[in-house]
């Protein structure tokens, strides 16, 4: 299989880009080290395509490999013929060589088996022959033997009709013109399967076309039948599945086409259709696990690329009610300064919050706290409005509401044990809170990416699936923002490319002994060898080196050319410390870039990036992208009138909308009907995780706890 002419085809690339794409991974290459540092090879290709392309590259690569295999089981057999080798090679998925293969394949002991058991085989060639002439009962008799339970010719004719069933069910050709009217034509039919109201009550009579049937709604039925809520049935349109196996096989004006016609309706009521339904039905699924998978790590890829609300003492509050809420306060960088308890979610209170008010007050003045971040979780909603309560008299402050609750707690569990041993999991679980606000992407790596709650059904999924490419969202925005080595996580720097856990903590422990003054003395990091430095050091920085491009995205490398970039035009590299060379750009440009580039025999991307990084050292992509709502008020959901205007972030994109944050501790749902004053095929085409969004409230049911908005002024 010409794996590189296929791939060029299907994403519209030159032959050389595959090529060199397909030689860089085989080598070992990470996909961010490709995307980033060789850049001439590949045509500048992005990391999405280049994942893409390496797991179309993976399933063409099994193709090839199961194709080998059945080539191999039917070569052993003797049944491989001209004919089968060429039906093989032609086959571009996994499902169409199962079809060729399956008439070959060891079968369990089937009616047909018996039939062929007690000699019938000859007798159903011979009525699929379908001869002009001929009395099918009298040959029938043929093979009557009491010894092999055929008494007459009526049983001879029903094993005979079995043999044919079976055959006419393993047509490889048939099969395709099948699905393919399934999947064009049949309809999904739903029932409910108990009398009892569930959130599946809209599908306890609900029937909708195979081809619009929405990945939602796929994950939906598929988790009410399994919870036995639901009765779920596949229609095929009526008699024309029948039918075109008929005219498959059936040649009318032969005594024994009735005989082929009764073993075709078998053959589609017992044994294709019911396959052909388990396949429709897992072919829906696998679409919509595609799906979801890609909102989930859309959705994911947001979530973390929020941006960090730098330069604020935070005080993180952990919210509880029997055992208080756990405080803490961390500064700018991260630094825990000083914790507490706060008693002041439950009525009665009064002396406990007074108590509290003096602390959280205390802290603010001492330690110069500007931001609250309170975790989603258990009492937040109390905390919430008693820090609200507070902000008049701490001016300058305001209070975001920051995580998952599990996610949170799960996160503080993280929390390396030697650097808080005296602290308990709310304890950490309130330094996690602060530090997700003042750094997401930092904190949220050291959570399993499936429990972060921006997807949908995702315990539904296929979870090897959904790991690798969630996995692979958070080594793309880890390596896209760059990783400050002397001082992050060993779950951080895990996902730096090339790295891993072993070897992060390898990282960690000979940072804490010996400190890592420079990118240099990563090579002295024990199993830290020439390729692992070569994939992961331009993602790493180092703020306090020596040399000024170990805080920059210049892969050591290219030190050299950028060395050359600054002399040519009249730089000196510690100027990069004092906030980077902003007129650099302009200078390349003057003198000439391809000029430039020639000279110094480096291709024009990688100058462009060299030049980027010179001109603005270290820079946070993150900063460029909107900023969290910091809030100074409470509202609750008896608040909230319809018409109300108001401004929220999207915490959730889903297939059929997005909710969003509106300060009242329910996130409210935006259905994609109204999300634009135009036709849009998803959510995700007109907002992502993260926006600040303005809305306007279209109904409240707080019995119910649903909030309804709309993007749309007016659209109710």
């Amino acid at each position: 299989m010409d794996f590189v002419t296929i791939l060029a085809q299907e994403f519209s690339l030159r032959k050389e880009q595959v090529q060199a794409v397909i030689d860089l991974l085989d080598a070992g290459n990470t996909i961010p080290f490709i995307a980033r540092y060789r850049k001439e090879m590949t045509g500048s290709l992005d990391d999405q395509v280049l994942r893409e392309l390496a797991e179309r590259l993976e399933y063409l690569r099994n193709l090839e490999k199961r194709r080998e295999e059945i080539e191999k089981a039917l070569a052993e057999q003797g049944v491989l013929t001209e004919e089968l080798t060429a039906s093989l090679r032609a086959a571009v998925t996994l499902a169409e060589l199962e079809d060729i293969y399956r008439p070959f394949r060891p079968k369990r002991r089937t009616r047909a088996t018996v039939a062929k058991e007690r000699g019938l085989e000859p007798l159903a060639l011979w009525l699929l022959m379908q001869m002009p002439k001929g009395d099918v009962y009298a040959e029938a008799e043929k093979y009557i033997n009491a010894k092999k339970e055929v008494p007459d010719a009526d049983a001879a004719l029903s094993g005979a009709r079995d043999i044919l069933a079976e055959q006419i069910s393993d047509d490889a050709a048939l099969r395709k013109q099948l699905r393919e009217m399934l999947l064009r034509e049949g309809v999904i039919e739903t029932k409910a399967a108990k009398e009892e109201d569930s959130v599946y009550s809209m599908y306890y009579d609900y029937r909708e076309p195979v081809p619009k049937m929405a990945s939602h709604r796929v994950l939906a039925v598929n988790r009410g039948e399994r919870e036995e809520f639901l009765k779920v049935s596949l229609i095929a349109p009526e008699g024309k599945a029948e039918l075109t196996v008929k005219n498959a096989f059936v040649r009318p004006g032969s005594p024994a086409s009735d005989q082929v016609a009764a073993a075709c309706l078998d053959a589609w009521d017992r044994l294709l259709f019911p396959s052909l339904e388990r396949e429709i039905r897992n072919e829906l699924t696998d679409r919509a696990n595609v799906q979801a998978i890609k909102v989930f790590s859309q959705n994911l890829h947001q979530l973390l690329l929020q941006p960090p609300i730098k330069g604020k003492v935070t005080l993180g509050v952990d919210p509880g009610f029997r055992t208080g809420c756990k405080l803490a306060v961390i500064d700018e960088n991260g630094k825990v300064l000083d914790t507490g308890v706060g008693h002041f979610t439950l009525p009665g209170q009064e002396l406990a919050k007074a108590a509290s008010a003096k602390l959280i007050k205390g802290f603010v003045k001492k330690y110069g706290v500007t931001a609250i971040a309170i975790g989603n979780g258990t009492a937040s909603r109390e905390s919430e409005q008693f820090i609200a309560s507070l902000l008049p008299e701490l001016p300058g402050v305001a209070y975001v509401i920051v995580s998952e609750a599990g996610a949170s707690v799960y996160s503080a569990s993280k929390l390396a044990a030697a650097e808080f041993p005296d602290f308990d999991v709310t304890q950490r679980s309130a330094v996690s809170i602060a530090r997700r606000m003042q750094d997401p992407l930092a904190e949220l790596v050291k959570i399993d990416p499936k429990a972060i709650g921006v997807g949908q059904y995702q315990h539904d999924l296929k979870q090897n699936e959904l790991t690798a490419a969630l996995d692979g969202v958070v080594e793309q925005c880890v390596n896209l923002v760059g990783v400050e080595v002397s001082t992050a996580s060993a779950e951080l720097l895990s996902h730096v490319a090339g790295i891993g856990p072993a070897l992060a903590k390898n990282i960690v422990s000979y940072r804490e002994e010996n400190g890592i003054p420079s990118r240099a003395a990563l090579k002295k990091v024990p199993k830290l060898g020439p390729r692992a430095f070569e994939q992961c050091a331009g993602f790493l920085r180092v703020m306090d080196s020596k040399n000024p491009l170990d805080a920059t995205a210049v892969h050591p490398e290219s030190y050299d050319a950028a060395k050359a970039v600054l002399s040519t035009l009249g730089f000196d590299a510690r100027e990069i410390k004092n906030g980077g060379l902003p007129g650099i750009a302009l200078k390349a440009r003057e003198y000439g870039v391809e000029r430039l580039a020639g000279e110094l025999n480096i291709g024009v991307p990688t100058l462009n990036d060299i030049l980027a990084e010179l001109q603005k050292p270290g820079r946070d992509p993150r900063d460029e992208l909107p900023k969290p709502v910091l809030r100074t008020d409470v509202l609750d959901m008896k608040d909230l009138q319809p018409g109300m205007e108001l401004t929220g972030t999207v915490r959730n994109v889903i297939d059929f909308g997005a909710f969003v944050d509106i300060g009242v501790h329910q996130d409210g749902l935006v259905h994609i009907s109204r999300m634009a004053d135009r036709f849009i095929r998803h959510p995700s085409e007109v907002v992502k995780v993260g926006d600040i969004v303005k809305v306007w409230v279209v109904s409240v049911d707080e019995k119910k706890k649903r909030i309804a908005l709309t993007m749309v002024k007016g659209r109710a």
